[in-house]
């Protein structure tokens, strides 16, 4: 009698055990500062969005993790693995994560995915694009430093005279003191307005395109990192 083996096929499992690059760290540092919360979903994109929802951020991570999994207080997460030089990160356990390196253990453990603000499943698209420009590392470093010397709450996109401008300014002050760098061209006159404390951006080079319908776009040139932020209620397009 012939014995049929039977023939398995091949399945790709996802390795349960990582490290998180420097480059992923640095994201989820920044994340942590739009919501101390964040699920993590199987595959290699991180999404995070605030408490007051007027601010979500997305990133694709050379990373990829094998299940869907929360973290509630992700700034102490990250503190944890700052304990170990290089460490590795075991999921095994379905109910934490297990911080590991050389003989040194960490278990932490996951939070109730029901207890994490998480973005929309659904794509976020701009309303309308009403007016771009190219953010660099230097104008952006600039203007928040600014903002902290003079103590101002606004920055506002301005297009008057043919340039778009970005403005730090207390809005609600004719006589407060004003810093502002000219980002490029336009021929429409319109001011969209933002809270300072809502650009919780990664330093880099950014496209950002506005719309009229108070949302903004900014898209890294050096990573696949995206921010949508809101804007205030009071800022005019032409």
């Amino acid at each position: 009698m012939q014995i049929v083996k039977p023939i398995l096929s091949e399945m790709k499992l996802k390795p349960t055990i990582m490290k998180l690059s420097d480059k992923t760290i640095s994201v989820l540092k920044n994340f942590s500062s739009i919501n101390q919360s964040i699920l993590f979903k199987e595959g290699n994109k991180l999404r995070t969005i605030s408490l007051m929802k007027n601010i979500l951020a997305e990133a694709t991570i050379s990373e990829e993790f094998m299940r869907d999994f929360g973290i509630y207080d992700l700034n102490q997460f990250l503190n944890g693995l700052s304990l170990h030089s290089s460490p590795e990160l075991d999921f095994t356990n379905e109910s934490y994560v297990v911080i590991r390196e050389g003989g040194s253990r960490s278990k932490y453990f996951f939070a109730d995915p029901n207890v994490i603000v998480t973005p929309p499943e659904k794509e976020i698209t701009l309303p309308s694009e009403d007016v771009s420009f190219e953010l660099s590392t230097a104008v952006l470093d600039k203007l928040l430093k600014a903002a902290a010397v003079y103590q101002l709450p606004d920055v506002s996109a301005v297009g008057e005279a043919g340039v778009v401008k970005l403005v730090v300014r207390d809005k609600k002050n004719d006589t407060s003191n004003r810093h502002e760098e000219v980002v490029g061209e336009t021929s429409d006159e319109f001011s969209f307005n933002f809270k300072v404390e809502n650009i919780k951006v990664l330093p880099g080079t950014y496209d950002v395109i506005v719309s009229q319908k108070l949302l903004s776009r900014f898209t890294s040139k050096n990573q696949d990192l995206t921010y949508y932020i809101a804007l205030e209620p009071d800022s005019t397009f032409g």
